[in-house]
């Protein structure tokens, strides 16, 4: 009783599970026919075995009997067997997604005929099925190939699985050296961190530069991943200031105009007022200094504002076939403080406007050379303010190269470059004391104008350099 209740008992070891002896289907259909066979066999066996004729005979007919037999019985197994392993061969093919194959027999008139076209029908829907996914596969893989979007998507583990031609463009490398590394690596690691449908903090190309940041979820395989669409949404949000202003310049220029007109006029006939005045001649240069001060700042004041109207009454460019090089030229020849150097590029012709190019370009040529002829006091350059260093050997260059599809031209100073280039593009903004702040923002006006950009780069060591892209060929909007 105490060695079974205290831990005596010891189970019974399990038995194996007895194997299922299961004959194969072929031999099983031998089986089936020799039973069926058996009771013809054994009366023809006593049949023969009970006449009068010679052993010799007997044993000839049973062995003719038992192979005639043998032979029904592998006819019979290969007609049915065959068609099966027809249809396996079929259904293998299939699975491992080739439709080539088709079953033999297939007549409607007997039941394995009927599985055979069953068969033949499934393929040929699996074939058709199987050339709609590659189409569709293909059509999607160049729409995302064609769409002027970069695409991203990753895995799991934030791999970098699929990448478009925009993608590559922006990140400035091929596919195949962006394929397998991570956002970190590739400097995407913002957008997971940031919320979708908002502005990424950082630029890719430019200072200026502003994308916004789509990402959504989708599973492949099973597996989820991340898909990361950015939209360059600078220019979109440049038109939207752009317009703004120029309606606050439109109401603004219309009050002050109200207002400055009849100022000037009214200082004006104070001033001839005054001479018939007995006044002493204090009191006499005290009414002149003020009345010319009104007279002058209202001046002033009227031509300020004239310049800003300019920026909101640009007209659109009357583009036409160009030569690059006469202008570039013509540009650097009307600068008279400082040469301005012209490094020759190849012979091109661009669907332009000449008038708003030469003014851009005029515009960028002026602020590198007061960049490069700053003054040690004066602390600013570029409309966008920097540190006082002045060059030793004050330089302006111009060049340009060809790109496929694009034209750059490069204006290089070496002056004390940009203290915040953030600020370059703001309108009315400038550091200069005789300066507007519409210089810059206007050319980059009229290179949008024409389809192109303009960017604004600090040298390594000093200067800054100014890249004007504009495309070759017609652009028509």
């Amino acid at each position: 009783m105490g060695s079974s209740s205290h831990g005596g008992f010891r189970p019974s070891a399990r038995k194996p599970p007895r194997r299922r002896v299961r004959l194969l289907y072929e031999r099983r259909i031998s089986l089936f026919a020799f039973l069926v066979a058996l009771p013809g066999l054994v009366t023809a066996g006593i049949f023969i075995w009970f006449q009068p004729w010679s052993l010799q005979s007997k044993a000839g007919l049973s062995f003719a009997e038992l192979f005639v037999w043998w032979l029904l019985a592998m006819a019979l197994q290969e007609q049915t067997t065959r068609p099966l392993q027809t249809l396996a061969n079929v259904i293998a093919a299939l699975r491992e997604e080739d439709y080539s194959f088709r079953a033999r027999g297939a007549a409607a008139d007997d039941a394995l005929g009927e599985l055979s076209i069953e068969v033949n029908a499934l393929a040929d829907l699996l074939a058709d099925q199987q050339i709609r996914v590659i189409e569709a596969t293909a059509l999607l893989r160049r729409v995302v190939e064609e769409i002027d979007v970069p695409l991203f998507t990753f895995d799991p583990d934030q791999v970098l699985r699929l990448v478009n031609s925009a993608g590559e463009h922006l990140l400035q490398t091929p596919a195949v050296r962006l394929l397998g590394r991570t956002a970190q690596e590739i400097g995407l690691a913002d957008c997971f961190t940031a919320n979708s449908e908002t502005l990424l903090p950082s630029s890719f190309q430019s200072p200026s530069s502003r994308w916004l940041v789509r990402r959504s979820a989708f599973r492949q395989k099973g597996i989820p991943h991340t898909l990361i669409v950015l939209s360059e949404v600078s220019r979109a949000l440049r038109e939207e200031e752009r317009s703004a202003w120029q309606r606050l310049i439109r109401v603004l220029g219309h009050e002050l105009n109200n207002s400055l007109t009849p100022i000037k006029s009214i200082a004006g006939s104070l001033r001839t007022q005054i001479s018939y005045l007995t006044l002493d001649s204090s009191q006499r240069q005290d009414f002149e200094r003020g009345l010319s001060i009104i007279e002058t700042r209202a001046g002033s004041l009227n031509r300020f504002l004239q310049a800003y109207r300019q920026l909101a009454q640009m007209p659109p460019p009357a583009v036409r076939k160009t030569e690059l090089a006469p202008i570039v030229e013509h540009v650097a020849g009307l600068e008279t403080r400082l040469r301005v150097e012209v490094q020759p590029g190849p012979a091109v012709e661009l669907w332009t406007d000449p008038d708003q190019l030469e003014q851009m370009l005029i515009n960028l040529v002026r602020n590198a050379v007061e960049a490069a002829l700053e003054s040690p006091l004066s602390g600013a350059s570029h409309n966008g303010g920097a540190a006082a260093t002045p060059p030793s050997d004050p330089r302006v260059a111009m060049h340009w190269d060809l790109t496929e599809n694009d034209v750059v031209l490069t204006i290089e100073d070496n002056g004390p470059g940009f203290l915040n280039p953030s600020n370059a593009f703001v309108p009315f903004y400038t550091t200069k004391p005789t300066g507007s702040g519409i210089g810059l923002v206007l050319s980059r006006q009229i290179a949008e104008a024409h389809g192109g950009s303009i960017e604004l780069q600090n040298g390594t060591d000093k200067g800054c350099r100014a890249r004007v892209i504009l495309p070759r060929a017609r652009r028509e909007s």
